[in-house]
């Protein structure tokens, strides 16, 4: 089992502040993030594309090199924050399809994709599910001529049933599901039932490892915030384990947004740890 980060646990330094967390000291680069990337002693990483600076082709050529030269999977990753708003954006739907040439161009073989988010979770969820059974559907038939999957992230959304019945609707071997353990958490919906219906989909992940904030409102999407893998509730290697019975091709991406207080302000050391857990997961399971 391979194990790599997501670059948004680093969001807070490339200058993405939540309301509450403490500005960097100084920000960080993509460029600077992409050459510090040997220092992890990950095996591959999902690009956010929302802090790729360019997307020319001599850009994303130079990207793919670089990812090459350092021999990491990849994952690209379009719809932060919002994604396709449940079905109603079609703006944003005309950017991921754009999004899907640049995948290729820096050869990533999968794209995480976003349906929708927090922000429309309380709407009724038949129609959104509807209209993006539509949109993923055109959009996996022009990946395909791509030779890109699409694999959709559970956002703070939807819960495994309607995910499950998003992937069935669409029904084609490039679309998929990209895997969140601390989302599926959030939404009250246990991660090891979730990926015991959802694993023979999983093309990518998003290996969070959550523990509730004191004094934060328990209706607030941070309640459960982000540790190092290991010490949250998630029971990863659960969820591990039934990926690799699932044959599953990809790698263990941690990924961070919130971090609990305890941690605030660590990313990197958390990173760094979370690594390891998931390296002695690997171990465990192999």
């Amino acid at each position: 089992m391979k194990v790599g980060i997501d670059s948004y646990c680093y969001h807070r330094l490339f200058g993405e502040v939540y309301p509450g967390q403490q500005a960097p000291a100084k920000e960080l680069s993509f460029d600077t993030f992409l050459s510090r990337l040997p220092e992890l002693g990950i095996d591959g990483i999902s690009l956010e594309s929302c802090f790729i600076p360019s997307f020319t082709p001599a850009y994303l050529s130079g990207i793919k090199t670089t990812l090459d030269n350092q021999q990491l999977d990849r994952v690209y990753a379009w719809g932060h924050p919002d994604g396709l708003e449940g079905g109603s954006n079609e703006a944003a739907y005309d950017d991921m399809l754009r999004h899907i040439e640049y995948a290729q161009q820096i050869g990533a073989k999968v794209m995480r994709v976003v349906g929708s988010s927090l922000q429309f979770r309380f709407q009724p969820h038949g129609p959104q599910l509807e209209k993006l059974t539509k949109m993923f559907a055109a959009a996996t038939a022009i990946a395909t001529r791509y030779d890109v999957k699409l694999a959709v992230e559970n956002h703070i959304d939807y819960n495994s049933d309607e995910i499950l019945q998003l992937v069935k609707d669409v029904n084609s071997p490039f679309f998929g599901v990209n895997f969140d353990s601390g989302n599926f958490l959030r939404v009250a919906d246990d991660p090891v039932k979730a990926m015991k219906k959802l694993a023979p989909y999983v093309l990518a992940t998003h290996i969070k490892d959550l523990m509730p904030v004191k004094g934060v409102p328990v209706d607030e999407w941070y309640f459960f915030s982000c540790v190092p893998a290991g010490l949250g509730l998630v029971e990863n290697v659960r969820l591990a384990r039934l990926l690799k019975e699932n044959n599953y091709e990809g790698f263990l991406a941690v990924e961070i947004d919130f971090l609990h207080p305890d941690y605030a302000n660590q990313e990197e050391a958390v990173v760094a740890q979370s690594i390891k857990a998931l390296r002695n997961i690997a171990f465990q399971i192999q």
